[in-house]
């Protein structure tokens, strides 16, 4: 069969088929009179050979090593092209996800996406500030979608960017919300941190409703910064969540100062109280627990509290007796 018979079978050029006979990986089996060159049958199923293994992305070089080395393993050279595939894959999906914040932004001009580009780098930077001064572009221009800026807010490890970042995404409101409740589930503990911080910085009721679904993670993490958002808002749904950091022990003074604003509604005043006897009454609830506990109390009005603070100027441990003792005495005094 001459070159120009296998071009049109094989779909390989005739010009392919001469680069692949000068790399020495198809050698025509001979010569018309004329000096053209024939393809024998074997000649042609090489040619397919060749074809099928540079579908797989292999080069021609390690095509040639395939089909004559006998000791060739093709185990490490397929791992090898299973992972240059994926590094290929992920760059064209950054590629994608690129393409679709800029249509997402619906730039009116090549102005507006060079200045959309520029902040997306920015963001990508390794420059702690250059991140910080797109993060502060963005949110003062508006330009980078919002899916952009919480892919770098929950990414984000320097406080001082991510700071500028939670601030950024503030100005987004409700729509940054929805997207910020994914990182919520992430199985990456940090990332759910970062999802509840951001959250917590929203003032939307949507912000407030997350928040409140947050209280019922199992991380303590986003729990107690779910609690302390709820606290400042004036959610009572916060009390439980409070009154268990105040036992364990996890940011309790912050805890007991998110009670005590609470506790400025008289009826939840009592609610609190309550909840801080029943503690100090538990079998379970040890000594240092019970002092932070009697500490708490100490800011939350009420006859619960104040009845509670006189049975503890009588308790069995001392310093939770002093400092019954010595709250009691303020509160009478006021």
């Amino acid at each position: 069969m001459l070159i120009g018979d296998v071009a049109r079978r094989s779909g390989v050029s005739a010009r392919m088929l001469r680069h692949y006979e000068a790399l020495g990986l198809v050698r025509p089996s001979g010569r018309t009179d004329s000096g053209y060159r024939e393809y024998s049958d074997e000649n042609i199923r090489r040619i397919f050979h060749i074809e099928s293994l540079r579908s797989l992305g292999l080069s021609l070089h390690d095509v040639g090593r395939a089909l004559d080395d006998p000791g060739f393993a093709p185990s490490e050279l397929v791992d090898e092209l299973i992972g240059r595939t994926l590094e290929r894959i992920a760059a064209e999906n950054e590629l994608l996800t690129r393409l679709r914040r800029i249509g997402a932004a619906g730039p009116a001009g090549w102005e507006e996406v060079l200045q959309i580009v520029s902040l997306l780098q920015g963001l990508e930077s390794k420059s702690p500030g250059a991140r910080q001064r797109a993060a502060l572009s963005a949110a003062e221009d508006g330009a980078v979608p919002v899916e952009a800026l919480t892919e770098a807010v929950l990414n984000e490890s320097d406080p001082v960017v991510a700071g500028a970042l939670r601030w950024a995404l503030v100005q987004a409101g409700e729509e940054a919300t929805a997207l910020l409740a994914e990182g919520l589930g992430s199985p990456a503990a940090e990332v759910r941190d970062r999802a509840v911080r951001s959250i917590a910085e929203i003032p939307t009721t949507e912000a407030t409703a997350l928040l409140r679904d947050a209280l019922a993670s199992p991380d303590p993490v986003v729990r107690e910064c779910a609690a302390l958002a709820l606290g400042a808002r004036g959610v009572d749904d916060a009390v439980p969540v409070l009154i268990e950091m105040i036992v364990e022990e996890r940011k309790d003074a912050d805890a007991a100062d998110a009670l005590a604003a609470l506790a400025g509604d008289p009826g939840l005043a009592e609610r609190i109280a309550a909840g801080l006897v029943h503690c100090l009454a538990h079998a379970t609830t040890g000594p240092a627990a019970r002092r932070r506990l009697t500490q708490a109390l100490a800011d939350i009005p009420g006859t619960t509290a104040s009845h509670a603070i006189a049975e503890l100027a009588q308790d069995e441990d001392r310093v939770v007796a002093l400092t019954a003792a010595y709250v009691l005495t303020l509160r009478e005094e006021r």
